[in-house]
């Protein structure tokens, strides 16, 4: 897996805005990724040190369309820390 590939996006929601002064952001990443591969992509495409990884499954929704229900899609999302003196420039 490719370092694109693990890394989806970069989470702007109103939590990932306001935990980004902790020195802490909020990435959509693979669903096979592993907090080594997620460390490694992070710290390759935005040139920063990485502190640690934390990492959350997040179980489908059930939706309903008319009268038959499914599920979305599980997803992985991972919270990560940065060192000292670094942080992503976001645009």
């Amino acid at each position: 897996m490719t370092t694109h590939e693990v890394i989806k996006n970069l989470m702007r929601t109103e939590k990932g805005v306001a935990i980004e002064k902790g020195r802490q952001y909020i990435f959509r990443v693979a669903v096979a990724a592993t907090k080594p591969d997620i460390k490694k992509a992070v710290e390759e495409i935005y040139k920063v040190k990485v502190q640690a990884v934390n990492v959350i499954n997040v179980p489908g929704k059930r939706k309903r369309v008319r009268t038959q229900y499914g599920y979305t899609s599980d997803w992985k999302k991972a919270v990560v820390t940065l060192k000292e003196k670094h942080k992503i420039e976001v645009a």
